[in-house]
């Protein structure tokens, strides 16, 4: 059994999407064919060219990593997982409201093959909302939790959603902003605890940003709580423009505990919008990538830094 936790610097760069990925980028429904598997797949590589010239640029590879899926990512992640880069590669089907594994009772035998640094889920988990879902959903993460703890090289990552029932909507007056500020941060510790007593062992909790230093504070102590104490806590971007992301950074990266960053969107999403359409070159959607991810990187050391001296 490996130890829990993982406290090391890591800002990632995600672009597993598949379902959102294949209907919004490309406006494809149903089952691919071939070629259009290889023009998603052509695209990731875009993003993935993005992320190695911003290591190019000066990102310390020892504190980077990409996070891709099987499907679309195969060649990726095995290309850099020879360069030695840091790698994550989801378990969950996309697109479903209810957390099961993208390849049923094979998911085993998936994360041997790839054998990523990090195996992710991505849970939607309000504790104030369907009991019986939360129970289906948290047996079948203990059971993964278990397996990557007892019988896999693979670290567990756990990205936590907290979707809002609409009576804790309505209870804020209909202002999911006054949600998210209000009401999201506790409801996201609650959840934790919830699945931690059901013995799901993340050594790193992707979390939703949070506005203010203390609620950072609070999901830190509680994702280390009864001994976890090198557990890791990331911000995920959730699509948000640059300025709102750039604000959950800095306050993250002050907080002993967050060690980074997974943010896809934000970087990715306009540069290959315009490749796509031919308003710009292939080689300038990829310097774009890169200079919006080495940007984050830039955002969240530097605030983290600042935090370390004043505390001197």
């Amino acid at each position: 059994m490996k130890a829990l936790g993982f406290d090391r610097p890591l800002h990632l760069l995600p672009f597993d999407h598949r379902g959102s990925f294949q209907t919004k980028m490309f406006g494809w429904q149903g089952r691919l064919t071939p070629e259009q598997t290889g023009q998603i797949a052509g695209a990731k590589r875009v993003i993935y060219d993005g992320f190695t010239a911003a290591l190019a640029a000066g990102v310390r590879a020892d504190e980077a990593g990409i996070l891709v899926d099987e499907q679309f990512g195969a060649s990726i992640l095995r290309d850099a997982a020879a360069l030695g880069y840091t790698t994550a590669c989801p378990a969950e089907k996309s697109g479903q409201e209810e957390f099961d594994f993208e390849y049923d009772e094979h998911f085993t035998d998936h994360i041997e093959v790839i054998d990523p640094t990090f195996c992710k889920v991505l849970v939607r988990y309000n504790p104030e909302g369907d009991q019986a879902l939360n129970r289906r959903q948290a047996a079948r993460l203990r059971r993964l939790s278990q397996y990557l703890h007892d019988h896999s090289r693979s670290r567990f990552m756990f990205e936590l959603l907290v979707p809002p029932e609409q009576r804790q909507v309505d209870g804020v007056g209909g202002d999911t902003k006054a949600y998210d500020l209000e009401v999201r941060p506790r409801l996201m510790v609650q959840a934790i605890q919830e699945l931690q007593d059901a013995q799901v062992e993340p050594d790193i909790w992707k979390v939703e940003g949070l506005d203010r230093y203390q609620d950072c504070e609070t999901i830190v102590a509680t994702a280390r709580r009864g001994g976890r104490d090198h557990v890791g806590c990331i911000i995920l971007g959730r699509g948000e423009d640059a300025r709102k992301v750039r604000d959950w950074l800095t306050t993250a990266a002050r907080v002993p505990g967050f060690i980074g960053f997974a943010v896809g969107r934000t970087v990715f999403w306009d540069a290959l919008v315009a490749w796509r359409a031919r308003k710009t070159t292939r080689e300038e959607a990829v310097a774009e990538i890169a200079r919006r991810y080495k940007e984050f990187v830039d955002t969240f050391e530097t605030a983290r830094a600042l935090s370390a001296t004043r505390t001197e």
